[in-house]
């Protein structure tokens, strides 16, 4: 049976792969994002439909509602990513700018979509977190952080409908923005040596694991953090 998925900053990185892995299986695949010409770009490599959408804007998340059938399947909520790099100056006020700009493109982009679709899922949410939010990292660890405490929310109230709600939570994944072009090869190398598999996650790695919380086989997890990261972190 065909699905409909929807994923935020989907034309990139971990969420176009996520996107691609839906759309193997035939699924009808929408992706958001704020770039309108990286958005059509993939939504044309991907045969996905690209809906211009800044997941941190109420407006924006409230139209896109229509441009959604009245029944979305999965959920992934991808769109964020780590907004303070460069910015350590600039006094107070810099400072509670940087917070609110994590906190907006980590959390709160999670919270308004999933609220403005909640009425419409039948199935699975999946959150992108990070290890970050285990391990801190400044602003953008802590709304990592967030993340996951609200997924517990998300989970306790969408689960008497049978719909899961999970955080993935990559290590160092190579092929995404999260750095922004800084990573060093000596930051690089401490990432891998952290690591029990001495290689870089991919973005495959992430999108196989959203993947397998939407089919059969994760219908009974729900309110879990998923750390996907070649043992870098390990939880118990």
């Amino acid at each position: 049976m065909t699905r409909t998925i929807v994923v935020t900053g989907g034309a990139t990185g971990i969420g176009r792969a996520t996107a691609e892995r839906f759309r193997a299986d035939g699924d009808d695949v929408v992706i958001t994002g704020r770039r309108e010409d990286v958005l059509a770009k993939t939504a044309a490599d991907l045969g996905a439909r690209g809906v211009v959408c800044d997941a941190t804007d109420p407006a924006q998340v409230q139209r896109l509602l229509d441009e959604l059938p009245e029944q979305v399947d999965v959920l992934v909520n991808n769109a964020g990513g780590n907004t303070d790099f460069g910015r350590e100056q600039g006094g107070l006020a810099q400072l509670k700018a940087n917070w609110l700009a994590n906190l907006d493109a980590n959390l709160l982009s999670a919270v308004l979509t999933t609220t403005a679709l909640e009425s419409r899922l039948t199935t699975a949410v999946v959150h992108i977190g990070s290890i970050a939010g285990a391990r801190g990292a400044g602003s953008y660890g802590a709304a990592k952080a967030a993340l996951t405490t609200w997924n517990l929310d998300v989970a306790a109230e969408l689960g008497p409908r049978g719909i899961t709600s999970n955080v993935v939570a990559p290590g160092f994944t190579a092929d995404t923005e999260y750095f922004q072009g800084r990573l060093t090869g000596e930051r690089r190398a401490r990432l891998l040596e952290a690591t029990m598999t001495k290689r870089e996650g991919t973005v495959t790695d992430i999108a196989e694991t959203i993947h397998f919380l939407a089919s059969a086989g994760g219908r009974h997890l729900t309110g879990q953090v998923l750390h996907v990261n070649g043992g870098a972190l390990t939880t118990r």
